[in-house]
């Protein structure tokens, strides 16, 4: 072999690799996505008003007065603005519609008293909240620009595989339009942020501000609604798959928020212990450890001990496939369910329910947020004691406070636990409905809350 041949060799080598590599292995063509795209992506900032905190320090001054170390927590802790103020904050959003609907986080718009969309060419207008649904963390508001709108294309999250490119766009630390790229880095992620939990992992940088913002494939449609980021971590971020948004996005349209089967059942995650324990050869279902009295379940013959294994026809592989079939299923559909019970699989209908959400506001229209007392409660679930500390599920939890009502003014804060009220127990949410109602405008309720570890008596003036 000749010098010059021997030279040549690994550019010939390099240039045959170059010929063979498949197109699909190429790097998408991120330049022609992004000018597609950039234009049905929105920045949403938001402003809602914040009460003062209430002094935090109140004791007694001595008689005479001018106790230095008195005055000193007199001025530190009591001299604050009593003023209220404006918390501004910022997000994404999507066009979904030519008409001007909006995808994007619940936690984006929540509580707020102004919303401006800012569009990819710099136009602003008011938006207005349509629907909210705070368990898949979706809400869906409304502009009107006057003209037609560029959209963004929903795709079938349940397509996509690991691996494959994804384009993140979005506002990120208030960084107008910002472009990262990526790949799908894991499905199916429970992270405790809700029931529903089912999340795209990926490596394209997600950062405060890209919530509510679209995850994009490189057909150029929307898979994932940018949700959620690890605190402290890097290359992991999480998004809502696109096809829980389709399901609820007509009943946020029409309604406002979002129905839900229900089944009546707790259920626990099956081991390779209990599957040997109940005689089941594969570790798969959702162990039934409770069955609601009068529920869909008990009426069909449901019993504590049973493993469920299929639901209208869909494999119950892990404890969180269950929650999500039922309730996605409409209300008052008879579905088939097949379940495990004393060394044999059985086959049962059930009629399914409609989901009591366990959040009601508290004698209000369901408009203003706040009702009489200015809150908003849920009944204590495993998964909220676990998030707030409880210790316990007795009692119903803050969800959410209006910053202008009594219960921010008596100092009440989001993940008080309210044991008593007005001297009574309090179980339930219809519980404490009753006993709000039962009382008229001005009177003084008395309640026993629980703040982490401490119990605590407070009262609040109704309005």
């Amino acid at each position: 072999m000749s010098k010059l041949s021997r030279l040549n060799l690994p550019l010939l080598v390099l240039l045959l690799v170059c010929l063979v590599v498949p197109a699909a292995a190429q790097p998408p063509d991120f330049v022609s996505l992004v000018e597609q795209l950039k234009p049905s992506v929105v920045n949403i900032g938001t402003a809602r008003t914040v009460q003062p905190r209430a002094p935090l320090y109140r004791g007694p001054r001595s008689p005479g007065g001018g106790d230095l170390f008195e005055e000193f927590f007199d001025r530190f802790f009591n001299e604050r603005p009593q003023s209220s103020r404006k918390q501004r904050s910022l997000g994404s959003g999507f066009i979904i519609s030519e008409d001007g609907y909006i995808l994007t986080n619940d936690h984006v718009v929540d509580g707020a008293d102004e919303i401006t969309v800012k569009l990819a060419d710099g136009r602003e207008f008011k938006g207005e909240v349509r629907g909210l649904d705070p368990k898949l963390d979706l809400a869906l508001i409304k502009i009107d620009a006057g003209e037609s709108l560029p959209v963004a294309k929903l795709g079938e999250s349940d397509d996509i595989k690991v691996g494959e490119w994804v384009m993140a766009i979005g506002n990120p630390f208030g960084l107008e339009q910002t472009v990262t790229v990526g790949i799908i880095s894991a499905k199916g992620r429970v992270i405790g942020a809700g029931p529903y939990d089912d999340f795209i992992q990926t490596d394209a940088s997600i950062n405060p501000g890209n919530s509510g913002g679209p995850l994009f494939n490189v057909q150029g449609e929307v898979i994932g609604i940018n949700a959620a980021i690890v605190s402290g971590g890097q290359g992991i971020g999480f998004a809502i798959p696109v096809n829980m948004a389709k399901q609820i996005i007509p009943q946020l349209r029409d309604e406002g928020h979002v129905t839900r089967g229900w089944l009546g059942v707790t259920i626990q995650a099956m081991s390779k212990e209990l599957a040997d324990s109940f005689g089941l050869e594969k570790t798969h279902g959702a162990l039934i450890n409770e069955v609601v009295k009068d529920s869909p379940a008990d009426k069909a013959g449901l019993q504590r001990g049973d493993i469920l294994l299929m639901y209208d026809g869909e494999s119950i592989e892990e404890l969180n496939d269950l929650p999500r079939l039922v309730a996605a299923t409409p209300v008052d559909k008879v579905v088939k369910i097949t379940i495990f019970r004393d060394g044999k699989e059985r086959t049962l209908k059930v009629s399914v329910g409609k989901m009591d959400e366990g959040v009601q506001k508290i004698a209000g229209d369901g408009k203003e947020g706040g009702g009489v007392l200015g809150i908003t409660t849920s009944n204590v679930t495993p998964e909220l004691a676990e998030r707030f500390a409880l210790g316990g599920t007795e009692g119903i939890l803050i969800a959410k406070i209006d910053p202008a009502g009594p219960a921010a003014k008596a100092n009440l804060r989001v993940g008080d636990l309210i044991i008593e009220a007005d001297g009574k127990a309090v179980k339930s949410v219809m519980d404490f409905k009753e006993i709000v109602d039962k009382m008229s405008a001005n009177k003084v309720l008395r309640l026993l809350i629980q703040r982490k570890s401490t119990l605590l008596y407070t009262t609040v003036t109704l309005k």
